[in-house]
């Protein structure tokens, strides 16, 4: 039984709407999930979170694995308590994180051998410990250890790293049936750059019968093009009713393309990440509010939302609070970049209701490429 409804399929693109189920409720889709890396969207409290909208976030079992560590977390109530977040939680398995350390792991078949960014402490991580985790934390979505290499990848390289990572698909999934859990387990393909391998991958997975299908390995430097054509081609080779769930990725232009191409789940940290950093997604494009242009400018981030932020605060006082390093900045910041990522969602949810969601994306474009001010 899939645990994703198709409520509708747009008529004008391969975008549809739907709701997908998780034991701690349903969330619609498209959806943007905030990532809470460390168990918090940073600056943002969960009641931030449910004002602007949001039905899950992503948080990190590595991370989390390093601090607190998951003995801690499953003897408070498990994560959703701990972090006192009601709704759904998906947790990455850290297999991007510990890839990136470079110098810090090392890689063979059973597993993967890290030191903690932390402290240099020794791990081993295989795909069983990995699920094991994430079932103890308590996840409503659980990803499996993968491995996931750099653009460019040499052919012979993305072959043995996209067996491996089929290869702890398998054994994630034989542990995984032997749980009693209400989590549910995605299935990430990989292959790099290469359609062969992303299509073998893909299909492997695919007999396996995973409960969604997540696509990894891309933002790693590969052109847009290449990115765009590789996620098109996949997504003939995914079951209609199950999840698609696109790793990492998140620009409201990546989003859009992507939703039209029939992705399901986004996350990324950028709405947070910008914020931190004065800078502010609006309806007429990106906007650094620290720029002394916006030194006695009275109007709202953006004249179009309606966030907390944007009803209450000029772009001047936003200024003035990052030029005084004043940690309300960043927080107003990011609290309307989430609310205006989330409402972008909302609006393409009822875009694709109406079978006009190409018209809305171009329209969306064409006000979100002016230049600001």
């Amino acid at each position: 039984m899939s645990v994703l409804e198709i409520l509708h399929q747009d008529k004008t693109s391969h975008a549809r709407l739907g709701k997908l189920s998780t034991y701690h409720g349903q969330i619609n889709t498209p959806c943007f999930m905030p990532v809470g890396t460390q168990g918090t969207v940073k600056t943002l409290s969960p009641s931030d979170l449910e004002v602007c909208g949001a039905e899950v976030i992503l948080t990190n079992a590595y991370h989390l694995f390093l601090r607190p560590g998951v003995e801690v977390i499953k003897n408070l109530g498990r994560l959703h308590r701990f972090i006192s977040w009601p709704k759904s939680i998906i947790t990455d398995s850290g297999g991007y994180q510990i890839f990136s350390l470079a110098l810090l792991r090392k890689v063979n078949d059973e597993g993967v051998e890290f030191q903690s960014h932390l402290d240099g402490t020794k791990y081993f991580f295989t795909p069983e410990l990995v699920v094991e985790i994430q079932i103890d934390l308590g996840s409503d979505i659980i990803m499996p250890l993968d491995e996931c290499v750099q653009y460019p990848c040499p052919k012979d390289y993305a072959q043995i790293s996209m067996r491996r990572t089929l290869d702890w698909a398998s054994r994630s999934k034989k542990v995984f049936q032997n749980k009693d859990s209400y989590s549910l387990l995605f299935g990430i393909i990989q292959g790099a750059s290469y359609e062969d391998l992303r299509k073998e991958c893909c299909q492997k997975l695919v007999e396996m019968d995973f409960t969604g299908y997540a696509l990894g390995g891309f933002s790693v430097g590969e052109p847009k093009s290449l990115r765009y054509n590789i996620i098109s081609f996949l997504l003939d080779y995914l079951p209609p009713d199950k999840p698609r769930y696109l790793m990492g990725l998140g620009s409201p232009e990546e989003i859009l393309e992507s939703v039209e191409m029939g992705i399901d789940l986004f996350d990324c940290v950028m709405p947070t990440r910008y914020g931190r950093n004065g800078t502010a997604f609006t309806s007429e494009g990106k906007l650094t509010v620290r720029n002394a242009i916006f030194a006695e400018d009275s109007r709202p981030l953006d004249r179009n939302c309606s966030c907390y932020t944007c009803k209450n605060f000029s772009r001047a006082y936003l200024r003035h609070l990052f030029n005084a390093k004043e940690i309300l900045g960043p927080r107003l910041v990011s609290f309307h970049n989430v609310y205006f990522y989330l409402d972008l969602m909302r609006k393409i949810r009822t875009a694709i209701s109406q079978d006009r969601f190409k018209e809305f994306k171009k329209e969306f474009l064409s006000q979100y490429n002016n230049s600001i001010p």
